[in-house]
């Protein structure tokens, strides 16, 4: 089966494929993404959005939103460290890594 693993805006996002040996070590499960650091609430209140925005345009990606303060919601600070949690379910067995996507756009509405 294949896993796909969100990334935040500007991380990496992941695939995956099930691995046997889930099913004795976690009954078939693995994450389904990073899980948030902060709070929607914290991340308005914590992190400038035009910093993000700024921060995107020189990874080179593209960002389309709604309101500019909602970048702060999604923004890599917000959330844990996907490569972190994706590289511990693949050495646990319970998920074996495909293939790393890097992000060309984000839209935000």
């Amino acid at each position: 089966q294949p896993i796909l693993i969100g990334g935040s805006m500007g991380t990496c996002s992941y695939v995956l494929a099930g691995d046997p040996r889930s099913m004795s070590l976690s009954f078939g499960s693995t994450c389904h993404g990073a899980g948030r650091r902060l709070s929607r609430t914290a991340a308005k209140r914590q992190i400038n959005s035009q910093s993000v925005l700024a921060k995107l345009r020189t990874q080179g990606i593209e960002a389309r939103v709604t309101s500019p303060r909602l970048v702060a919601e999604e923004a890599d600070e917000s959330y844990k460290d996907v490569t972190a949690v994706v590289r511990t379910c693949h050495e646990a067995g319970i998920s074996r890594l495909v293939v790393r996507l890097r992000p060309l756009a984000v839209i935000k509405g």
